[in-house]
């Protein structure tokens, strides 16, 4: 099943713990704890993350990878579902997008949530 998909997006997400799913902005959002770390865009099937600068640097550089609008300036990425980046690596950058939010969350919420 695609990412790309809203039943995709959310069966994956879903594997992490404390994750919760909204509709917002006509997207299904992936939160943890209350902080977005991704987004399934209904309108134009693009996916936004949060990277580091360095991997905002090394996927802008692909084709269907772009900043990811209304979001911080070189802190997140949008791909779209025609970018030149494996499945198997967007679920990876997804990953350490959930861990670099969830990491910024207070240690007693990362324990309620069952985060290690």
């Amino acid at each position: 099943m695609t990412l790309f998909t809203r039943e995709g997006f959310a069966a994956f997400v879903s594997t992490y713990p404390g994750t919760s799913l909204s509709d917002q902005w006509d997207s299904a959002v992936a939160k943890v704890g209350d902080k977005v770390f991704a987004l399934l865009s209904d309108s134009n099937k693009h996916i936004a993350f949060k990277v580091s600068e360095e991997t905002f640097e090394i996927l802008t550089a692909l084709k269907g990878v772009g900043q990811a609008p209304y979001f911080a300036k070189r802190k997140w990425v949008s791909v779209s579902a025609n970018a030149e980046l494996a499945e198997a690596e967007l679920r990876e950058y997804l990953e350490r997008s959930y861990k670099t939010v969830s990491a910024s969350l207070t240690r007693k919420l990362r324990q309620e949530l069952g985060i290690a």
